[in-house]
């Protein structure tokens, strides 16, 4: 859902003065144009208003940029394979992926390490991403409004994350528990699925370019005039499938954070059909994160609000990172616990889980103080003390 659509919606106090607005109506198109243009409108003139902000300077040159743009391209999807294929037939031992490169060569090391995708992958993915896209959809939640755009425009969301993570996790434990569907073979089948993810989340952002292009869902997109760019970056603020199909939620909540939930409930059942028993190691990263990602879902609407979906545009950067880089990396430690136990001890176990139970509350509750200052203007109680702040200018163009 949009607000309304997400065209055209103004915030009450940007209004354009009289004057102002009657020298841009004798221009040629008038206000006509500017609506068509749907750009938000300046905000009364203030005789006590701060002074402008000081010219954006990037901190680095243009080749610079796209150099870390033209690295990212080409080394995490190789990155995602070469993990895989460390942890769980390298035993975890980059010498050994090393050896094997040097004595192939990078890109015959690479092609014999590179499983192709298969139609099982193929299904596992595509089963999953519906599951997540009928729960975003159909499953009830509160009307959340997030944080107005650069061009004007209030995106409307309905808060029903935490709802769909526990029936994401229980339809898939009592899958496994009736006998009707085994995640050992998502495991079995990891190589291909990342393969498949890798290639089929990059047409999935070729698509988001063309889209951004075709048939933008708001004013708050355009193009950089640089195709390279724009495919990197994105088009889209807030691209959406209809006016309910939020596409950044999708991607990265509803795909992203929850295939990490389930593939960690995948290695902790994996392991215990291997061993019949799960390693303590493997029971304390599999809690931590699952608490990590309860309180992320539990938190989704101060995620809205944040610079990934607020600011990020969504293109290879934050698209493909979410539906590739978050399920491979996010969740290698129990990716190689699978073949891997190592006991703890309760002391020690304990130790890890309580230890990483406070860097989860560490980490909530520095974005509950960053939202409670934003949302009061500064005027917060920070620890019994009114916080700081570093001024910083942010152009929006």
């Amino acid at each position: 859902q949009i607000h309304p659509s997400l065209k055209n919606n103004r915030h009450p106090g940007r209004s354009t003065p009289p004057r102002e607005r009657d020298r841009e109506d004798s221009r040629p198109g008038g206000a006509m144009a500017k609506q068509k243009q749907q750009q938000p409108k300046p905000a009364p003139a203030d005789a006590d208003a701060a002074p402008p902000p000081p010219e954006f300077k990037t901190a680095h040159s243009p080749w610079f940029t796209y150099a870390s743009m033209v690295t990212l391209f080409t080394l995490c999807p190789p990155f995602v394979i070469l993990l895989w294929y460390t942890v769980v037939h390298a035993d975890g031992s980059v010498a050994r992926t090393y050896e094997h490169l040097r004595d192939r060569g990078i890109l015959e090391g690479l092609k014999a390490i590179w499983p192709m995708p298969t139609v099982v992958a193929g299904k596992i993915i595509l089963g999953f991403a519906l599951f997540e896209a009928a729960l975003q959809l159909l499953l009830p939640g509160k009307r959340f409004e997030g944080p107005i755009s650069p061009a004007g425009n209030v995106p409307v969301y309905k808060a029903n994350g935490l709802l769909a993570y526990a029936v994401t996790l229980v339809t898939y434990l009592s899958l496994w528990w009736f006998g009707i569907f085994n995640p050992a073979i998502v495991y079995d089948h990891l190589g291909e699925i990342y393969s498949a993810l890798v290639f089929g989340s990059l047409v999935f952002c070729l698509c988001l370019y063309i889209k951004g292009h075709v048939a933008p869902s708001s004013s708050d997109s355009g193009s950089s005039g640089n195709a390279f760019i724009d495919f990197y970056w994105g088009m889209e603020l807030y691209p959406r499938i209809g006016k309910h199909f939020d596409i950044k939620v999708f991607t990265n909540c509803r795909f992203g954070m929850m295939s990490w939930a389930v593939l960690a409930v995948t290695y902790c059942i994996k392991q215990y059909e291997m061993n019949g028993r799960v390693a303590d190691s493997m029971l304390v990263n599999t809690a931590l994160m699952l608490i990590y990602i309860t309180k992320f879902f539990w938190w989704e609407s101060g995620y809205w609000c944040t610079m990934d979906i607020a600011h990020d545009r969504a293109g290879f950067y934050i698209c493909w990172g979410c539906l590739v880089w978050v399920p491979s990396t996010y969740t290698s430690p129990g990716m190689y616990l699978v073949n891997h136990p190592v006991n703890l001890g309760p002391q020690l176990a304990i130790s890890i889980l309580l230890a990483g139970i406070l860097c989860i509350y560490i980490n909530y509750d520095c974005d509950r103080q960053r939202q409670e200052f934003r949302r009061t203007n500064g005027k917060a109680s920070v620890w019994g003390k009114a916080p700081s702040k570093v001024n910083f200018f942010l152009p929006l163009k």
